[in-house]
């Protein structure tokens, strides 16, 4: 299987929507340079669907990439939270490997208080990164 990175994403503090910066070096033991999630944890780099975020959009919502805190914007992989624990991807020059499914929210986020309902804690997934290097909208995200 494979698809397309179709935004890279960060932000500078936790709880904000992430911008898409086109393209971000990702280091092992940390995630993204640059994203205020990234650290040296099995969560370092998140990522959704974006078949998810259309889900989202079919119920009304003005939203896209980053607008749910996702670091990777993913197309054409399906549904991402049908992957197991342990999954591999190889994204452009990186790999990076699928280390939790979702996550449970403290706090209802800007997205659910508008909408009711938010894809992310259920169809989001976290990765810690095997191999570092650029990761860029574009790249081919491949499973191995």
């Amino acid at each position: 299987m494979k698809g397309t990175i179709v935004a890279v994403c960060t932000s500078e503090k936790k709880g904000m929507r992430k911008t898409n910066v086109g393209q971000a070096q990702i280091k092992v033991n940390w995630g993204l340079v640059g994203d205020a999630h990234a650290g040296n944890w099995h969560r370092q780099i998140s990522l959704l669907a974006l078949e998810s975020i259309e889900k989202m959009r079919a119920a009304g919502l003005h939203v896209g990439p980053g607008d749910f805190a996702e670091n990777l914007t993913v197309q054409g992989l399906g549904f991402l939270n049908d992957y197991p624990v342990g999954t591999r991807f190889r994204i452009g020059e990186t790999e990076v490997e699928l280390t939790q499914i979702g996550k449970l929210c403290h706090s209802k986020c800007a997205i659910y208080e508008l909408a009711g309902d938010c894809v992310m804690p259920r169809e989001g997934v976290f990765v810690k990164v095997v191999k570092e290097g650029i990761v860029k909208v574009g790249d081919e995200i491949v499973v191995i």
